[in-house]
């Protein structure tokens, strides 16, 4: 896979300088937060009439993210200006870079859930534009885009997951929540918040079924892979997760789920490693299996197992990001990143060799490394897990292919000949994407020599997910007999792995494609493929140029919104209610003018049935003491029928049939449906209504001033004529203009009819 970037052979960018921006941030957190566990709060009101606010807080967790962002950032910056030199849109990428830094920044330090959901998605739209950097390439297009609706798809119902803890904690505040969280987790509603937080969480750090879309991301420029896709981005589903921890530990569903999903995509990633040809990909898959183990931590239930998460962390970061540099470099120096076409590249290339050796010795874990210093952790949070030991047994296999990942970067690419000339052409990369690397790699191996000084951010860190750091760990006289065993182990079953590579891949090559069929990758582009095609279907139903099914559409919206009011407000139980009994004639007269309406074909019959319901409504008014009312609507009722016959009469309407056209069983049923759901929606508002308590202000207030300031004893006709006199101008406004605008339409219809054909 050829770098086409054509970047400059040794050319150095000057937009070099922007590195100062994450050094100073760097510094910055360090000074602020060093010799000593305080807490740095800041907080400013938002919108305080949600309980929102600009709330800020940096514990130990968050401030060793902050250090990774700006630390890494610093050096991604440097390692950009060497790599994008002569590329005409690195301005946009650092500009990206800069933006997706302060959204990972707010993200890790925010206090308030939907502060933190604002900046999570702001991470996913500035990955968004750095993974489709080279966007006149379809592949990198298609990669972003999936990026962009895995992260951001996941985020929105993670932001769902958010309101309900809110609503169910009653704040907003992770360390008010987190407070207060034993008074609230046996709420029926949490399990439903706790599964969407997660699929925001296990999206964000592509765990199993959302793992496909990082090694896809490769499509991205190597400083934006080992940014965002190995030290800070994809970290930040973890974050989340141990931010919130301290709250949910003690959860049977949290551990499970945790523990379950994070051991599955350990696993599942390192055997989908095997696969690949790429370098990237097979450093991103790799990146996967390390999340899923991050993730497992979290999960595991004791006092070791927030420390050795903080510890694995910070080394997977410092031996990813050197390793994804020195891909790049490879990529940028030969043109190619598969490993069939690279061998034997240390004499040409001898600093980026080492930087991998050195990333590599702490990637397989062998002592004297922090990687061995986090693995060795890793163990005791194991056996300190008890019941979940059974969640370890796949941990050899997962050793041992990081051994044979580790291999294949620094071994077989750099010193295995494969028994090929190395063109005398490839040359070492400029310093500003040699000295990265080195750097990163050699700042991981000094703390391997020394991990005590790591002890006081690695111990605020598993403090603030509410555990610690064993002090006995510490030092390089920890490596004891059992732990070189476990050494040896790996190793020995890493080299067979590295050893076998090629075999393995020609067989899970052929062993895989039924997998590929029903794999998410497949599902993933069944449902792109799934939305246009949905989407067709859904306009060819409903937007049918036919205004009666745009009239069963708002109704039926209007039906179920309504009746969504009702179940959220709980109206009150309806009282008991007698009603007069020369009601109930006028009730069947109704019943039957409903049914009627329903079961005739002929327009005349519906006209005259719909008009019983109007003739028995006024018979129940009449019974029920408002003759004004009754008569009125026996007026208004023998008015409309007989206009509504005249005008029928008139255009033809009943030669032709309203009701003639074929029926149509779907579109009866959803009219039967909308009907029967609006008529009992509207009954059970009036039951409630009446069933509440009476408030008589109107009602003393109409018959008091109706005669003296109106001059009425009917009080509806007061109301309507005096007291809503505008109202009621209004809606002779209305009327008047639709009569206007149908006439128009029947001396149309009438000099149609007389024209001669």
């Amino acid at each position: 896979m050829a770098n086409d970037e054509s970047p400059a052979a040794h050319g150095t960018s000057r937009l070099g300088w922007l590195a100062l921006v994450p050094a100073l941030i760097l510094l910055l957190a360090w000074w602020t937060t060093a010799g000593g566990d305080r807490i740095l709060v800041a907080a400013w009101p938002w919108i305080p009439s949600l309980g929102i606010s600009l709330a800020f807080r940096i514990d130990g967790l968050a401030l060793q993210f902050i250090l990774l962002i700006a630390g890494i950032g610093t050096l991604v910056f440097i390692y950009a200006a060497g790599y994008m030199a002569g590329v005409k849109q690195r301005l946009r990428l650092f500009g990206a870079l800069i933006a997706f830094m302060l959204a990972m920044l707010g993200t890790v330090s925010a206090d308030n859930l939907l502060l933190l959901f604002v900046f999570w998605e702001m991470t996913s739209l500035t990955s968004f534009l750095l993974v489709g950097f080279k966007h006149e390439k379809a592949a990198a297009r298609r990669s972003a885009q999936q990026a962009l609706m895995v992260t951001a798809g996941g985020g929105l119902v993670m932001l769902a997951g958010f309101i309900m803890l809110g609503a169910i904690a009653g704040t907003y505040s992770i360390s008010g929540l987190i407070a207060t969280a034993p008074n609230w987790l046996e709420h029926p509603a949490l399990p439903l918040a706790l599964g969407c937080v997660l699929v925001g969480a296990f999206s964000k750090s592509a765990q199993i079924p959302f793992h496909f879309w990082l090694p896809n991301a490769m499509a991205a420029p190597t400083p934006v892979s080992a940014y965002l896709h190995s030290a800070t981005m994809v970290k930040l589903g973890v974050y989340l997760m141990a931010r919130l921890d301290p709250a949910f530990h003690d959860l049977d569903l949290w551990q499970m789920l945790l523990v379950g999903f994070g051991g599955l995509t350990a696993a599942w990633s390192m055997l989908l490693a095997l696969r690949e040809r790429d370098l990237k990909r097979i450093l991103a898959w790799s990146t996967v299996s390390a999340l899923g183990t991050l993730t497992m931590l979290i999960g595991l239930p004791g006092a070791v197992a927030p420390g050795a998460m903080a510890a694995f962390l910070l080394a997977h970061a410092l031996y990813k990001a050197p390793l994804f540099f020195v891909a790049g470099n490879v990529d940028h120096c030969t043109g190619s990143r598969s490993i069939d076409d690279l061998a034997g590249l240390a004499p040409r290339m001898p600093w980026t060799a080492a930087a991998a050796a050195i990333a590599a010795v702490s990637m397989a874990g062998m002592p004297f490394s922090l990687g061995y210093f986090a693995k060795h952790l890793i163990d005791i949070a194991r056996a300190e897990g008890g019941v979940f030991v059974w969640a370890g047994y796949a941990s050899l296999m997962v050793g041992a292919v990081s051994v044979a990942v580790a291999a294949v970067a620094a071994v077989r690419i750099f010193w295995h000949r494969n028994g090929r000339p190395v063109p005398v052409q490839i040359h070492e990369a400029g310093w500003a994407m040699r000295l990265p690397p080195l750097l990163v790699a050699g700042v991981g191996l000094a703390f391997g020599l020394q991990p005590e000084w790591l002890a006081p951010l690695l111990d605020h860190s598993a403090v603030a997910m509410g555990g610690a750091l064993p002090s006995t760990v510490l030092g390089v006289g920890t490596i004891g007999l059992d732990g070189l065993t476990g050494v040896v182990a790996t190793l020995g079953a890493g080299l067979v792995i590295y050893l076998g590579w090629d075999r393995l891949h020609r067989m899970l090559e052929r062993g895989f494609p039924l997998i590929d069929r029903v794999g998410m990758v497949a599902h993933y582009e069944r449902l792109l493929k799934a939305i246009p095609a949905s989407g067709a279907w859904a306009t060819r139903r409903l937007q049918n140029g036919q205004a009666s099914t745009y009239t069963l559409m708002a109704a039926g919206f209007l039906i179920a919104a309504l009746a969504l009011v009702v179940l959220i407000a709980s109206p009150p139980a309806v009282a008991p209610m007698s009603l007069p009994s020369g009601t109930l004639p006028g009730l069947i007269v109704i019943g039957l003018g409903a049914i009627a309406a329903l079961l005739v074909r002929s327009s005349l019959l519906l006209l005259l049935a719909s008009g019983l319901v109007g003739f028995g409504s006024a018979a129940v008014f009449l019974f029920l003491g408002a003759p004004d009312l009754a008569l009125t609507q026996f007026t208004v009722e023998v008015a409309f029928i007989v206009m509504l016959v005249a005008i029928l009469l008139k255009t033809g309407a009943f030669r032709r049939g309203v009701r003639s056209e074929r029926p149509r069983p779907l579109r009866e049923l959803a009219r039967g449906l909308i009907a029967l759901g609006g008529g009992v929606l509207t009954f059970w508002m009036v039951l409630a209504g009446l069933s509440g308590p009476e408030d008589r202000t109107l009602i003393d207030y109409f018959g008091a001033t109706a005669v003296p300031e109106a001059h009425g004893r009917n009080v509806v006709n007061v109301i309507l004529v005096d007291f809503r006199a505008i109202d009621t101008f209004g809606e002779i406004a209305v009327v008047a203009a639709a009569f206007f605008a149908v006439l128009h339409l029947l001396q149309g219809l009438k000099r149609k009819k007389e024209t001669p054909r």
